[in-house]
């Protein structure tokens, strides 16, 4: 049986091209890149010119690149790093309900060592409200982090305002950019951000490598010690295979975006439509049209997300019902809770995420079936009473 895939923001199958590029950096050009010979500057030189298209990208410079082993480093090396070289200047921390678990577990352990956190709400839609965080700033404010968009509901927030905000009050500014890089376009002097993450296996790049950009003149304490590497910024020694790879999978998602993006926009919205006109009791989730291209995200009531995907699977069918570094949690999804939907509602709904070899008959194919695994699954709940 095929498998359509449709979880593409748990992760991506790493692009061919990217996979041939990475090769011969395993077994043939394996040369530490801190060693001075001939060698091993061949991985020194790669790695600077990966830096380089990454820079470029997002309108960086390269030394502003600091490779990381992904997403969750990323927000740790920002959240905590930032924290530990202001801590002198303050100690409160501003952030949203809805943020990924590496950045509000993070906010947690924070808050466990002397810093205060505020945890903003956010609208129905999952919008922060940017008249609730400039009310949020006190004189101990000393950094801002708020994701560019939600990895289960989709909603892209106001980063560009919001950066604003942060820079008229004098704060650092970091955003998580795991879930909108390769996807939307992402330029941090457009965002008004000082800090970004990105990750390498959310656009087709390998897993185990990301990203963080730091703006020349940010105040940082390293996450990592014990030597020089990535301008004693970042200790151990790079993952070169891993950093080529992303560099490859970069180049290849700026010649797609744009094209890929408005063909997903309609396959998600035509998509969309099906599903709530022909599943009663349904709602979708997140801002209708403010929403990454490939996020669907829906509720069904009266019954569990779980039950769902297992019987998507037996049909080939694979999805989530939100974040992946919590799916074997039983607790309902806190983004959906911040949005207002009760308990009930948030255990049954689905994440349905589309990527490059997505079609229009597989999710066709999902919305023929889905209805009747709908019908099946209300018929035996106690929850749905209609």
């Amino acid at each position: 049986m095929k498998t359509i895939y449709l979880d593409h923001a748990a992760t991506t199958a790493t692009d061919p091209k990217v996979l041939e590029t990475m090769l011969p950096y395993f077994h043939e050009h394996y040369g530490n890149p801190s060693s001075i010979y001939s060698m091993s500057r061949v991985s020194k030189n790669v790695i600077e010119n990966a830096r380089e298209i990454l820079a470029n990208a997002i309108g960086a410079a390269p030394r502003e690149i600091v490779f990381t082993s992904g997403g969750s480093e990323s927000d740790n090396f920002a959240i905590k790093g930032v924290a530990q070289a202001l801590r002198d200047k303050g100690n409160h921390i501003i952030t949203s309900q809805i943020e990924h678990h590496a950045v509000l577990y993070t906010c947690k352990f924070l808050e466990k060592n002397g810093f205060t956190v505020t945890y903003l709400p956010v609208d129905h839609d999952g919008i922060v409200k940017l008249n609730e965080l400039e009310k949020a700033i006190t004189p101990q404010t000393i950094l801002i982090t708020v994701m560019h968009a939600n990895n289960e509901i989709g909603a892209i927030q106001p980063i560009r305002q919001i950066g604003e905000i942060a820079r008229k009050h004098g704060i650092t500014f970091h955003t998580d950019a795991v879930q909108t890089f390769g996807h939307i376009p992402v330029n941090v002097d457009d965002l008004n951000v000082d800090l970004l993450s990105i990750s390498g296996h959310k656009f087709y790049g390998p897993k185990g490598v990301g990203a963080l950009y730091i703006r020349r003149g940010t105040k940082i304490t390293p996450l990592i010690h014990g030597g020089d590497q990535e301008h004693r910024r970042r200790a151990s020694t790079e993952n070169v295979p891993g950093i080529i790879g992303m560099g490859k999978a970069v180049e290849i998602a700026l010649t797609t975006m744009d094209s890929e993006a408005k063909r997903q926009i309609a396959l998600r919205d035509e998509f969309i439509k099906t599903l709530l006109d022909t599943i009663p009791d349904t709602i979708l989730n997140g801002h209708p049209v403010n929403r990454l291209p490939n996020n669907v995200n829906i509720s069904f009531e009266g019954i569990e997300g779980e039950s769902i995907l297992l019987n998507l699977d037996m049909e080939g069918i694979a999805a989530s019902t939100g974040s992946a570094c919590s799916s074997s949690s039983l607790e309902p999804s806190h983004v959906l809770l911040s949005i207002g939907l009760t308990h009930e509602f948030a255990h049954g709904s689905v994440r349905f995420s589309l990527g490059r070899n997505t079609t229009k008959e597989e999710l066709d194919y999902v919305a023929e079936i889905l209805p009747g695994i709908i019908k099946k699954l209300r018929a035996m709940s106690p929850l749905y009473k209609k």
